[in-house]
């Protein structure tokens, strides 16, 4: 299916979330760190959208701005409802408040996102509580429909959450998140505290509530083979800007930004005849709160140009390919304007 033909769920546009740096007892501003700095892309409705990069690139604020868990110091993220587009930025706490049943989130570490002191089920009875839910008899219909959707048995309602393994915690926040019946779920890191054998159940287990439930995911990680699995878009984040967006099988197979093609490089093949050759990036990633001007990859990129640093390139289609977008110089012969 074409991408114009698909429905959009999410338009960011420009979106930016900048924290500021303040100095001295009237805490003057000095200064901002730009987590998120002008990102625009479409969400579209069923798929999974990879969000890939360094540690420190904006990746996971991204995805908190998204579910408006960090207010965005400017752009836009509009929600589909029904025929039209609402901007978030600008609900009310109200329209939050229904927002929220629509997208949730699943975070990096399931040890910390299940309050230790209390069980499972009153864990779970507080959102639908918040949300409306006034049966308790509806309410427990409901989180044991979302306990045996993750393999989890009801009766383990009573337990506390250090009574559950790494795995089986994290398929409970997925349950905790899946009970007031989103759209969207925003995943941080959902596997990365895990071992790669439970990382597989958990990612194999996402894919079948996926299709059940035609669930869109926002996917955010670092690792470059769990993000190709799940994926059927990649958005390639650098120093807070998307450098790249493409299918993932296009992004895997012809990646076209040097960073890109770093990253891709680092991952590992199980192949001792044939060796790939690793692309190691030189020089440090740029301070998010003094950035340099031009291209912010210019000052690691083997392939700089004088353009590269005066003149910050805009993420543009590739000629031919409407669905593959770099933001690099070396392709404008390359790409449509």
């Amino acid at each position: 299916m074409k991408q114009q033909e698909k429905e959009i769920l999410f338009q960011i546009r420009d979106l930016r979330t900048w924290f500021p740096i303040t100095k001295g007892s009237f805490k003057k501003v000095v200064g901002h760190v730009k987590a998120v700095d002008g990102v625009s892309l479409d969400v579209y409705r069923g798929e999974t959208l990879g969000v890939v990069g360094e540690s420190g690139c904006g990746k996971s604020t991204l995805g908190k701005s998204i579910m408006m868990l960090e207010k965005p110091t400017g752009g836009q993220s509009l929600f589909r409802y029904g025929n039209d587009f609402k901007d978030v930025t600008k609900f009310s706490r109200e329209e939050m408040f229904q927002f929220r049943c629509k997208v949730q989130m699943v975070f990096q570490d399931p040890y910390s996102a299940l309050n230790p002191q209390k069980k499972i089920y009153t864990s779970f009875e507080e959102p639908l509580i918040v949300h409306g839910i006034k049966s308790q008899q509806e309410r427990e219909e409901l989180m044991s429909r979302a306990l045996r959707m993750v393999n989890i048995q009801p009766d383990y309602l009573m337990r506390y959450p250090h009574e559950f393994s790494g795995g089986q915690r994290q398929r409970l926040c997925i349950a905790r998140a899946l009970e007031v019946m989103p759209e969207v779920l925003v995943c941080d890191e959902p596997v990365s505290a895990l071992d790669v054998s439970i990382q597989a159940q958990v990612l194999n287990l996402m894919k079948d509530i996926q299709k059940e439930l035609r669930l869109t995911y926002i996917f955010i990680a670092h690792d470059l083979s769990v993000v190709q699995y799940m994926s059927d878009r990649i958005a390639v984040m650098y120093l807070g800007k998307v450098v790249e967006l493409a299918d993932s099988r296009a992004l895997y197979d012809d990646p076209m930004h040097p960073y890109t093609r770093a990253l891709l490089s680092a991952i590992p093949v199980p192949d001792i005849h044939n060796p790939k050759k690793r692309q190691v990036l030189e020089g440090e990633v740029p301070s998010p709160i003094r950035k340099p001007t031009g291209c912010a990859f210019h000052n690691r990129c083997p392939h700089c140009t004088e353009r590269c640093k005066t003149e910050d390139p805009p993420l543009r289609a590739k000629a031919g390919d409407e669905t593959h977008l770099v933001a690099c110089h070396l392709y404008d012969a390359a790409v449509s304007s």
